[in-house]
């Protein structure tokens, strides 16, 4: 059967695998791992245990340390203290095929196998079987098939991997890490491109690998999901192990709770506070945002963005948060549904240089890779967008440019030696206010910020935190993500709060609680 669009190849019933082997109870352990980079702590005394036939949950805010602790496990990264045993021994691997090798294999979010390679090679890559020193591909072909009839699933194994959905990708995956003999398989967020339905399958195909006695780690930001196929939790905050216990313990408040380093209780109670803003919002509907659904995980949502006000997006990693900013902003222009007005006109921005000329600007949450060149100074980075509008005849009015960039540097209050330096010199916050500088050149009408603050000291934070109000209050119009819900209460006008791409809920004036937005997300 060769219906590479179609995951009803595995609707059949799956044969039993049996034990892949003996093993102990515990399978896997991890205790008093340390991990630090350029001397700042990423793991922070983290522990963690695997049992035989378990699915075990790690979740955590972006930045808790989940992919740090599964890259040391599998020899991605190189740990600074603490011990791991793998089957009562104690390991140190080198890489991830040194790891994948000794039996722990790892599936991540994008499927690392090689797409214009058959589903056999990808299978019985390493290990093929030989005959007279070639590759004896009839019983190379025959393991594989036998390797995915494990799970139901009929392919013609001879096919490019990459002919098939990323659904049956990620099964071929797992069978390799079957056809290896794993006896611990790490899943990172494997539901991520999966329908309702390819996830029933894969399921499926989990509680298969379970019965059989294999250990599997299951990283995920969808926290529903996780009271359908996991045993055990682990929560991790800050590069520590927080809270580790059976999933059967834990709510799903408990666990924004716990990520979040706050009490169920007072979450619960969701709360009133002084809170008002400070900035003169219009009743003017200046943009909205109308049931927009997306390939980058956007199902469902709305909103009104009014002139001069702030309004901040809330929302645990994976919500969709910047998803939506992408999606505004034309660099993620695959929306499947969903209107765009702006000042009651219909839009529709499928590169970002047509939301430039309409007046947008975007500052994105990862300053290193979408914001700054290193390499350039303060003034060729701040100028960046507007080059086209300083320049006549192909050549840059230097004087005019020069005078553009003194006066931000002066009213954003940027601490820089010269216009010349590398931006790559200058703190954090500096670095932030050079960005936001680059796009309040352009004279926007509506700039979106990613994490704005993410990364700073606190009192760099302080001061972007006073020009963004100030900002507003001179009229212009924000839409600000934030993962830190004291930025967002203290700082915007309204916070539509997300969940697994839907917009739930919107608060505003006294109901807009730190307390309120987690009682949201935890719903």
């Amino acid at each position: 059967m060769n219906n590479v669009d179609s995951i009803d190849l595995v609707e059949c019933d799956m044969p039993s695998m049996g034990a892949l082997s003996q093993a102990p109870e515990v399978v896997l352990s991890m205790q008093g791992i340390d991990k630090r980079f350029a001397g700042v702590p990423a793991l922070s005394n983290a522990n963690l245990a695997l049992k035989a036939g378990e699915v075990h949950a790690i979740i955590g805010q972006n930045g808790a340390g989940k992919s740090t602790l599964i890259k040391v496990l599998n020899g991605a990264h190189k740990l600074d203290e603490g011990e791991i045993h793998f089957l009562g021994e104690a390991v140190s691997y080198a890489s991830p095929h040194h790891a994948q090798m000794a039996g722990i294999s790892t599936i991540f979010q994008e499927v690392n196998l090689i797409a214009y390679r058959s589903v056999t090679e990808n299978i019985c890559l390493g290990h093929e079987p030989k005959r007279f020193g070639m590759v004896d591909w009839r019983k190379a072909h025959a393991h594989a098939r036998e390797t995915l009839a494990r799970f139901g699933l009929e392919l013609d194994v001879e096919q490019p991997l990459g002919s098939f959905n990323i659904a049956i990708q990620q099964l071929v995956a797992i069978a390799r890490a079957v056809a290896l003999d794993a006896k611990v398989v790490i899943m990172d967020e494997p539901t991520s491109s999966l329908d309702e339905k390819e996830k029933a399958v894969l399921f499926r195909v989990i509680k298969e690998l379970k019965s059989s006695g294999v250990a599997i780690l299951y990283v995920s930001h969808h926290l529903d999901e996780l009271f359908q196929i996991c045993d055990q939790i682990t929560v991790m905050r800050d590069g520590k192990t927080v809270e580790q216990k059976p999933i059967s313990a834990m709510s799903k408040l408990d666990m924004v709770a716990a990520m979040l380093g706050k009490d169920p209780a007072e979450i619960a109670k969701g709360g009133a506070t002084n809170f008002a803003a400070t900035g003169q919002v219009s009743d003017e509907v200046l943009f909205s945002v109308a049931h927009l659904k997306g390939a980058a995980g956007l199902k469902d949502v709305s909103f009104d963005l009014y002139k001069s006000e702030i309004l901040g997006l809330a929302g645990l990693l994976g919500a969709g948060r910047s998803e939506v900013a992408r999606a505004i902003f034309g660099l993620d222009h695959e929306m499947k549904s969903g209107k765009m007005h702006l000042s009651g006109q219909p839009v529709d921005f499928n590169h970002p240089s047509r939301a430039i000329a309409a007046g947008f600007g975007f500052c994105s949450e990862d300053r290193k890779e979408d914001g700054i060149i290193p390499q350039l100074s303060v003034r060729e980075n701040l100028t960046l967008v507007l080059l086209p509008r300083i320049a006549k005849y192909g050549l840059i009015d230097e004087a005019k440019e020069r005078q553009l960039v003194d006066e931000f540097i002066r009213h954003l209050g940027i601490k820089t030696a010269s216009m010349e330096q590398p931006i790559s010199q200058l703190s954090g916050g500096n670095q932030q206010k050079v960005l936001l500088a680059r796009w309040l050149v352009t004279n926007p009408n509506i700039l979106i910020l990613d994490e704005p603050t993410r990364g700073i000291d606190v009192g760099a934070k302080g001061e972007i935190q006073a020009l963004i109000r100030r900002l507003a209050d001179d009229g212009l119009t924000v839409l600000m993500i934030s993962s830190e819900f004291e930025e967002l209460v203290e700082g915007a006008d309204r916070v539509i709060v997300l969940q697994d791409g839907h917009s739930i809920q919107e608060l505003a004036n006294e109901q807009l609680t730190e307390n309120a937005i987690m009682k949201a997300i935890a719903q």
